[in-house]
């Protein structure tokens, strides 16, 4: 499947090449996807961006039909290998949006790089750092892949392996809130990218990177008071129970130039919430 009227094409990026989707003219857009998906996520809020910005949606290093090599999966790496994508394609600076995953990378490429990142949306999640901080006792089991994830190999990817439809269709099925949003071919899509055994290996490296280098990045980054410095949008789903953490609390300290937004629905903002993702984006590229 494709974005329609984008265009693809495969960029070398270091020492992998990058899986990419362009399409429309303007200031230039980076749209990052989160797990267990694809650029595919972003299809109808880049349809809608691309009347008047030049939409860059790539699948993330391990993802997709991006490049899956067997390191390279801390957000600090992750995040260059977007900086050099958007350069590659013409850009030194741009606008840059994730969800889920990919805002972890977005995240990262706006404090190592504010020079390229002139704005910063990050979709229903929150630094690393933070959250293995919030999941004390019980409040663990809503994120029981983040545990398991980060497991040593070959556990993870043995398990995965064994059913990977099963496990990754699990999440697609009880983090959205509408069924319609995620269609069959799409589903069938995602799955069919996260399942080849070189994907699986990828994802685990993954997080396994968040419960490891990536929480010492943050932490580090944290102790020495860094903040964003580019105007920030952060959207969350509407919580159907209580968070053990304070979404707009916790990007209120990493960016004083905040606005946020909660909007009615699942995980899947961009794909159950396509228009009020835009409204959101469109309001911040404003500023």
């Amino acid at each position: 499947m494709t974005i329609s009227g984008f265009g693809y094409q495969q960029v070398p990026v270091g020492n992998l090449s990058i899986n990419v989707a362009v399409g429309g003219s303007g200031p230039p857009v980076v749209l990052l996807h989160g797990f267990p998906q694809t650029h595919l996520a972003w299809r109808h809020v880049a349809a809608s961006l691309a009347r008047d910005h030049r939409v860059i949606c790539p699948d993330l290093r391990g993802y997709g039909g991006s490049g899956k090599p067997p390191t390279g999966y801390s957000k600090r790496e992750m995040a260059a290998d977007v900086v050099e994508l958007a350069r590659a394609l013409g850009h030194e600076r741009f606008a840059l949006a994730g969800h889920d995953r990919g805002a972890l990378v977005a995240f990262r490429a706006a404090l190592d790089h504010p020079e390229a990142v002139g704005h910063l949306a990050v979709l229903d999640v929150i630094p690393v750092v933070d959250l293995w901080e919030s999941l004390h006792g019980t409040d663990g089991v809503f994120a029981f892949h983040l545990f398991l994830l980060a497991c040593q190999p070959p556990l993870p990817e043995r398990l995965l392996g064994a059913a990977p439809s099963e496990f990754f269709g699990h999440f697609l099925d009880v983090w959205t809130r509408d069924p319609e949003a995620i269609p069959p071919p799409v589903r069938a899509e995602y799955l069919a990218a996260a399942s080849a055994p070189e994907a699986i290996a990828a994802v685990c490296a993954d997080y396994r990177a968040s419960a490891t280098v990536d929480a010492e990045h943050d932490a580090a980054d944290r102790a020495a008071g860094r903040q964003l410095a580019m105007p920030v949008a952060a959207l969350w789903q509407r919580p159907v129970a209580e968070l053990p953490f304070d979404p707009a609390k916790v990007w209120g300290a990493w960016a004083p130039d905040l606005r946020t937004h909660v909007l009615d629905c699942g995980h899947f903002l961009p794909e159950e919430r396509p228009e009020e993702v835009v409204t959101a984006l469109r309001e911040l590229l404003a500023r």
